[in-house]
């Protein structure tokens, strides 16, 4: 294994300066799938099964994690600490779900069509935001739409210096939009309910001769719904030289302790909250509030705070 195999991989000096004297020599293996009892992990582009030591939790890694790992045995080492992590809060008692590790940019889909979602879409980029991912949405179908550019003008409203990125999934004309994250050693992941073209996405940036591209299920034309068939989380090589992560039954999230990415998100509110008259202001009814002054105003979009007020309270439960 060359220093150059690992870096396209991803590895950098944040995975470097973790490692100790003597363990120069282990394997460092990139997770490239998760199964319920098993990991693998990649080796200059090439599969390994690795070997785990006993009572090994699987949950507890995520497509995307850096592992050191014995050369000869293959015998898991540890886990590096991560740098980016989206993970999915689970209602309930259920555990949190590990979605992918180590991403740099999250791409959020969304279909130029009935599927168009506002509220859905901020839900997506606080999921993003509390990660420390780069979120960047990406509109599919723009070519079948007369005005895509009105789709854009909506979704990048939504957060400030939000990128956004109209296109074909199924074009080549999508890698080149796409190209500035995804160049080599990068990791994106795509999120996005089911029928927007995700796997889709993820087929047309994955470079050719690499493992099978995910399957995806038809449209049905009425409802511009579909069946999602992909069925677990993997990294794929891109065109471009970075990897990509499709994570499939993230169509919706559960918000819970996601503070900071939602401060990010409506960074309009969270500015105006220190000039409300009262200092646990939850900016519904209360005298003095800026937030209420700013909407009577019309300075401040009302549907804005009413989503960040649900998103608020789920938040907080």
């Amino acid at each position: 294994m060359t220093h150059v195999s690992v870096r396209q991989l991803g590895w950098d000096s944040f995975f470097e300066d973790q490692l100790a004297g003597n363990e120069a020599e282990l394997w460092r293996l990139r997770i490239d799938a998760v199964h319920r009892r098993r990991l693998t992990g990649l080796v200059d582009t090439e599969q390994f099964e690795i070997d785990l030591p006993p009572r090994t939790d699987t949950a507890d890694y995520a497509v995307g994690d850096w592992v050191l790992a014995h050369p000869l045995t293959k015998m898991l080492y540890r886990r590096l600490d991560r740098r980016t992590l989206l993970q999915r809060a689970a209602e309930g008692k259920r555990p949190t779900q590990l979605v992918a590790a180590n991403v740099d940019t999250l791409f959020v889909v969304a279909s130029c069509n009935t599927d168009f979602n506002l509220a859905r879409l901020e839900r997506y980029l606080a999921f993003a935001n509390d990660a420390g991912t780069n979120p960047v949405i990406v509109l599919t179908k723009a070519d079948v739409v007369d005005d895509a550019q009105d789709f854009e003008r909506q979704a990048a409203s939504l957060q400030r210096d939000l990128a956004v990125v109209a296109t074909n999934a199924r074009s080549a004309d999508a890698v080149v939009a796409l190209r500035s994250w995804c160049g080599a050693g990068s990791t994106v992941a795509i999120v996005g309910s089911s029928g927007v073209g995700k796997s889709t996405l993820v087929n047309t940036l994955v470079a050719s001769g690499s493992r099978l591209p995910q399957r995806t299920g038809r449209v049905r034309e009425n409802d511009s719904k579909g069946r999602h068939t992909t069925t677990a989380r993997s990294l794929h090589a891109m065109a471009g030289g970075g990897w990509v992560i499709d994570t499939p039954g993230v169509r919706s999230l559960h918000m819970k302790d996601l503070g900071q990415g939602l401060d990010f998100l409506f960074a309009e509110i969270t500015e105006l909250a220190p000039s409300c008259k009262f200092r646990n202001c939850t900016h519904d009814h209360e005298p003095g509030c800026a937030v209420l002054a700013a909407v009577a105003a019309g300075t401040l979009d009302p549907d804005r705070v009413t989503r960040w007020r649900k998103l608020q309270i789920e938040s907080r439960g």
